[in-house]
């Protein structure tokens, strides 16, 4: 399959809708799915891309490596290297498709705040 670098506007934003999810091989989820070069544990985020006056929800899959610390929902993140891949399945006689995203990470543009409850080592 043939995987497309996704273009973006520059008034495109993007927001963090659910926490990553571990990414399966198996309907049973008993084996995590993994990078096939690095052999990376995979998980899902679901984000929110606006761009002018409309949003929609993509579910992107990225490496455990390249989540960030402090990650959650409501925080605006830019995903790196963003790649579309097309794909289409037939299961019981009918056709599925759809469009698979993947980033090698997400990067928060807003860092973290520290906890003002924790000291700072000395």
């Amino acid at each position: 399959m043939a995987r497309i670098r996704v273009g973006l506007l520059e008034s495109s934003t993007f927001m963090v809708g659910t926490l990553p999810v571990p990414k399966y091989t198996d309907q049973e989820k008993t084996t995590f799915a993994t990078d096939r070069e690095t052999g990376v544990k995979l998980y899902t985020v679901t984000v929110f891309l606006m761009e002018d006056e409309r949003a929609e929800a993509l579910k992107i899959t990225v490496p455990e490596n390249g989540l960030p610390n402090g990650l959650k929902p409501g925080l605006a993140v830019r995903p790196v290297e963003l790649f579309a891949t097309p794909w289409a399945r037939i299961f019981n006689g009918s056709l599925s498709d759809g469009v698979a995203y993947r980033a090698a990470a997400l990067e928060l543009l807003v860092p973290v705040a520290a906890d003002p409850g924790k000291k700072a080592a000395a």
